[in-house]
């Protein structure tokens, strides 16, 4: 019975970690520069670091913005937004190479697992 369990367990968390997500995403302040993430890695505003409510820290995603095509690849280090309708966080460094601006503040995207790392803090 536990075999059982913990294999739907895993087949469910697998099968989460596969499904794109639409949504909106936003920016990380600036200020947040060298601040500590919720899995411990300092944040570095010039990286692909970003902040996902569930997917498990060390995914890679896939940021791509529904206004322009244009894509990134992104590490999940931190927890949020908590902000109704937006679904991930991003530094400035993966905002600029999908061409989000500080003025715009939040675009519509689309993310997608591709992949998982080891964090190193």
């Amino acid at each position: 019975m536990k075999k059982l369990l913990l294999a739907i367990i895993m087949s469910i968390s697998v099968s989460s970690l596969e499904a794109a997500e639409t949504g909106i995403a936003s920016m990380y302040s600036t200020n947040c520069n060298g601040t500590r993430t919720a899995s411990g890695v300092k944040l570095v505003n010039h990286s692909n670091m970003v902040a996902h409510k569930t997917l498990p820290f060390g995914t890679k995603v896939k940021v791509t913005n529904l206004k322009n095509g244009k894509s990134a690849i992104g590490v999940v280090v931190d927890r949020g937004p908590y902000i109704k309708k937006r679904i991930i966080d991003l530094t400035y460094g993966i905002s600029d190479k999908i061409g989000l601006s500080k003025k715009q503040g939040i675009v519509p995207v689309r993310v997608e697992v591709v992949g998982k790392i080891k964090l190193t803090k």
